[in-house]
């Protein structure tokens, strides 16, 4: 190793993910600190706090649940951004506690498979490739579908992933039909005692009717094979599109039966408090979130973590996350 330049310390997960919504905790930091500097607690500044929360996607009942935090007891008081961060970080991590879950398989389910659905753009096939990283590094054998047919980009994209993490792609040209190889990937997943299937699709919203269709018609192949496929649908959010976010989980719920979420590009956006609204209005389980492009800038979804982040709080052992 001599004469070698000693390679980079990688940071703890707590470290890049703070770092990574560096954006949205700068921002709320900010503004906080402009609304209450020298400034008593009253009610024209506690609208210009929830402004500031609304401002940062985390929605209206967030906003009113601090705000109401805020003012019991400390009416007419000086009031600091320290003491704001550490309400908001509390009232975030009740609200995300009961969805930061892990994406579990089915005991029995070999393949379990899990199908990929969210607007073009937002890194679904990113995130596939990540999913699958995680799954091969647990010791399990993955294989990936190219069920986004519409866009040679997509089928190339994730031949790419599959021999960077060393999963089997099954792919066919750009305009087969996806539910065909939906189910030519699964019956070969079978075959072959794979653990899990990942099934990219299109997410092309232009014609809602033609999605539902499409996406419809691979859920049935998909069952003819067997019954309880696919067991999981995992639905990829892009947190810079903000408040779209939510109406996209409410148009893939009505068309897939989105049972599961990832939130990706968060490094990307001031809006990270997005999550916060998604998991209040919905429920669903948020699995994991992307703040990089990296391989590694992609990990299991947890609640402190994420509100400590969100609200520009320290963690005493960020080395050691």
């Amino acid at each position: 190793m001599s004469g070698e330049q000693a390679p980079k310390e990688e940071k703890g997960w707590f470290a890049r993910l703070k770092a990574g919504v560096s954006r949205t905790s700068n921002a709320l930091s900010e503004n906080l600190t402009g609304v209450l500097t020298k400034r008593k607690l009253d009610d024209e500044t506690l609208d210009e706090l929830e402004e500031v929360l609304l401002k940062a996607d985390l929605g209206f009942a967030m906003a009113d649940r601090i705000r109401d935090r805020l003012s019991s007891g400390r009416h007419d008081k000086n009031i600091s951004a320290e003491d704001v961060r550490a309400v908001l970080a509390e009232e975030v991590a009740n609200v995300l506690e009961p969805v930061a879950k892990p994406l579990e398989l089915k005991a029995g389910a070999k393949p379990h498979v899990i199908l990929v659905v969210g607007v073009n753009g937002t890194g679904k096939t990113t995130t596939i490739g990540k999913l699958a990283y995680q799954f091969v590094r647990d010791g399990k054998t993955v294989m990936l579908a190219a069920g986004d047919t519409f866009r040679a980009a997509a089928i190339d994209q994730l031949k790419i992933w599959g021999e960077r993490v060393n999963a089997e792609v099954v792919a066919r040209g750009v305009g087969a039909d996806p539910a065909s190889v939906a189910f030519e990937a699964l019956e070969q997943a079978e075959v072959k005692g794979a653990d899990v299937l990942m099934i990219d699709t299109a997410g092309r919203l232009q014609n809602k009717g033609d999605l539902m269709a499409e996406l419809a018609k691979v859920v049935r192949a998909l069952k003819k094979f067997d019954v309880d496929a696919p067991h999981t649908v995992l639905l990829v959010l892009d947190a810079t599109t903000g408040q779209n976010a939510l109406s996209q989980v409410q148009i893939f719920r009505e068309i897939a039966g989105v049972t599961n979420l990832v939130v990706t590009k968060l490094d990307g956006s001031a809006r990270g408090g997005i999550v916060v609204a998604i998991a209040e209005k919905f429920g669903l389980p948020i699995n994991a979130i992307g703040v990089g492009e990296g391989i590694e800038d992609f990990e299991p979804f947890d609640a402190h973590d994420y509100a400590r982040a969100i609200a520009g709080a320290n963690q005493e052992n960020d080395a050691a996350a």
